[in-house]
């Protein structure tokens, strides 16, 4: 049979085939960045919607924000009066008489206290209230508690003419609160007005806590009867820095100004609490120490101090991203220090948090699904890891809350969702790989593939092989004198067994023409050692035929025999054919045509393998590469050189036989002079 125009196949159908695998593992990077995208619009939306559920987590990140800083430097500007354990102990429960609160009162004054706050809530009249009075009236830098309530009483309680006062008197934007009205209390709770009076100023102390009973935020604004009053800590920033009232200005749904400082707020005018750290962050002072002045009068000379109470039995205790649970009076001193200090936090613009989910969302869904999933998942921690570290970045040094919940799911969902998507269709690629290959290489060389399918390589390019071609002898004499199903029952026993051989030796099979076989090695998975495998496997091949042989001998069957030519050399791999029609990856030139013509004259010379130079002299240099080692057990024995039809050039042949174990491999390179011309195929 001919092979001069050799390259259209079965296998060659299949690697075409694989190209476009090829091309669809391109589409799938595509795909998956695409899902990735779509993702991040998803995750967009939800920024804008800002779901309930999500906003109670995003509470949570910014409270490990909150840990993950530590606390901060403290300029001792606010200290804390406690009503704790030991004062109890030597002044009797709590509460006490206002006998005793007037003594504190005029102790502080005497120590040169610059404000003094009570966060203690004088509403109930006692018999020494105007004892009290007169201390609060004597000292002048007393501020007093109220609280407002929010649900609607039968019996409201009207503030009257002391609370007006305490009023912001400058409101900027107000018919902003048409659409949006600010927090709304509907009574009041005020001091005893003989106390209330003499205050240098009132202010609610208030706490909202979030839904998960966190304290996270500072209402700078509470409407009440028409008007906006301030919170206790305000008030006391703004008389200990000298502002003056008519300085302090609300700019409705936006900030609130202390003279040259803005704070900004949330639409309901709040402002989030910059915790200075967990409980005792500020000093705390027994009360039975003041009274008894065992204490240096300096730590308390020109502060802000303020009277609340720590002992755990009063449960004046809330829960703060610092600690579950830390004394309410501690948050005021929070709250003071960072309006004194110009500490502000303040919750990203919209802008910002949409910038920063865009980036890391685009950067997930372009770096995800480029990689494995074990990769995918080292990006995935990375970005995880930059979302976070660059969140509490801008949150320690700048006191900017970006929204972070967003991008971390945003950036986990692309991981499961490409990681998902990549699993289902590698499966169909994986079974698609290999079904197409399964039956034409070793399991070996589909896993190699399938995990790195860039080594069949496409398009035109010049590579070295080794081709084998092995045909059955008198296989046309043969067919004439047996039935057709005797001879497909006797071939595709042959036929089976060399391909078991083939694979053995991790060749690719490139097709049955007949009773033909064609196998090369070197491509599509480049091997070194090509040359070795096809020799190793030719001689198997001839050996596993010998058995079938004395098989069919004794069941009486006929006998085939065949003949085996190997040839080593550059070829051309690429694609032919039609395009869009039929294409096929094959080898061609003149290295397929001359393995070809080799095996057919293994007939001329009565020999089962014959080996070409080109494929002797790659042995022995890689015999030489091994320090000159014999590679296997066999025999190589130079017959002629001959000019097979359609070449001027002679080559020269070797006969191939296997021999016993043990014995050392020969090799007679003794060439006769002269080439013999032949026209035979």
């Amino acid at each position: 049979m001919s092979f001069e125009n050799f390259g259209a196949g079965s296998f060659l159908g299949l690697v075409c085939r694989f190209s476009r695998l090829l091309t669809d593992r391109s589409r799938r990077l595509q795909s998956a960045v695409l899902l990735g995208c779509c993702l991040v619009f998803f995750f967009a939306t939800l920024l804008l919607i800002r779901p309930a559920y999500l906003e109670q987590v995003e509470n949570h990140t910014c409270d490990y924000r909150f840990r993950l800083r530590g606390p901060l430097a403290n300029p001792n500007t606010v200290v804390i009066a406690a009503i704790d354990e030991k004062s109890i102990a030597r002044l009797g429960r709590w509460p006490w008489s206002r006998e005793k609160l007037a003594q504190l009162v005029d102790r502080l004054h005497e120590y040169g206290a610059e404000i003094v706050v009570f966060d203690i809530i004088l509403s109930e009249k006692e018999a020494n209230d105007q004892r009290l009075a007169q201390s609060i009236e004597r000292a002048s830098n007393v501020l007093l508690p109220l609280v407002f309530e929010f649900e609607k009483s039968p019996h409201p309680k009207p503030a009257g003419d002391l609370l007006m006062p305490s009023a912001f008197v400058s409101v900027a934007n107000m018919e902003r609160y048409e659409k949006l009205n600010p927090i709304h209390a509907e009574n009041v709770l005020m001091p005893v007005p003989s106390l209330a009076s003499q205050a240098m100023w009132l202010g609610y102390i208030n706490m909202i806590p979030d839904i998960d009973g966190v304290i996270r935020w500072e209402m700078l604004a509470i409407e009440h009867d028409g008007y906006l009053y301030p919170p206790i800590t305000l008030a006391a920033a703004a008389l200990y820095k000298g502002i003056p009232w008519d300085r302090v200005e609300v700019d409705a749904t936006q900030a609130v100004t202390l003279g040259q400082n803005r704070v900004i707020t949330d639409q309901w005018g709040r402002m989030l609490i910059n915790y200075y750290g967990p409980g005792h962050s500020f000093r705390h002072i027994p009360i039975i120490d003041i009274l008894d002045g065992t204490i240096d009068p300096k730590v308390l000379q020109r502060k802000i101090v303020l009277v609340g109470a720590t002992a755990v039995g009063i449960y004046d205790l809330r829960v703060t991203p610092f600690d579950a649970a830390m004394a309410g009076v501690e948050k005021h001193a929070s709250v003071i220090t960072s309006l004194l200090e110009k500490r502000y936090l303040r919750k990203a613009p919209l802008w910002m948090d949409l910038l920063f989910l865009l980036l890391f969302g685009i950067a997930a869904a372009l770096r995800i699904p480029r990689f494995r999933a074990i990769q995918a998942a080292l990006v995935m921690v990375a970005l995880l890891f930059s979302c976070g570290a660059f969140a509490a970045f801008l949150f320690t040094s700048n006191g900017i809350v970006l929204t972070m919940i967003y991008p971390l799911l945003n950036i986990t969902a692309t991981f499961l969702a490409v990681t998902i998507y990549n699993y289902a269709v590698e499966e169909r690629y994986s079974k698609q790989i290999r079904a197409m290959f399964s039956s034409y290489v070793t399991e070996r060389v589909v896993n190699e593939l399938i995990k790195n399918p860039d080594m069949a390589k496409l398009g035109g390019e010049r590579r070295e092989v080794t081709v084998l071609f092995s045909d059955v002898k008198g296989f046309t004499t043969f067919s004439e004198r047996h039935s057709p199903e005797e001879v497909v029952s006797i071939l595709n026993e042959y036929l089976t067994a060399m391909t078991d051989v083939i694979f053995r030796w991790e060749g690719t099979l490139d097709k049955f023409i007949g009773d033909a076989i064609v196998v090369f090695w070197g491509a599509p998975m480049p091997q070194e050692n090509h040359v070795e495998l096809a020799i190793n496997c030719a001689l198997h091949m001839n050996e596993r035929l010998r058995e079938l042989q004395e098989k069919w001998k004794a069941e009486g069957k006929p006998v085939l025999n065949a003949g085996i030519g190997i040839n080593t050399g550059e070829v051309l791999v690429g694609n032919i054919g039609a395009e869009g029609k039929k294409m096929d990856y094959t080898v061609i030139g003149d290295h397929v045509n001359l393995g070809a013509r080799a095996e057919g004259l293994t007939r001329r010379y009565d020999v089962p393998i014959i080996l070409t130079e080109y494929s002797v002299t790659k042995l022995q240099a890689r015999m030489a590469e091994t320090g000159g080692a014999p590679i296997g057990h066999y025999s190589i024995k130079a017959l002629e050189r001959v000019i097979v039809k359609g070449k001027d050039t002679p080559v020269g042949i070797f006969a191939l036989c296997s021999l016993e174990h043990g014995c050392t491999s020969e090799f007679i390179d003794a060439m006769p002079e002269g080439a013999v011309k032949l026209d035979e195929k």
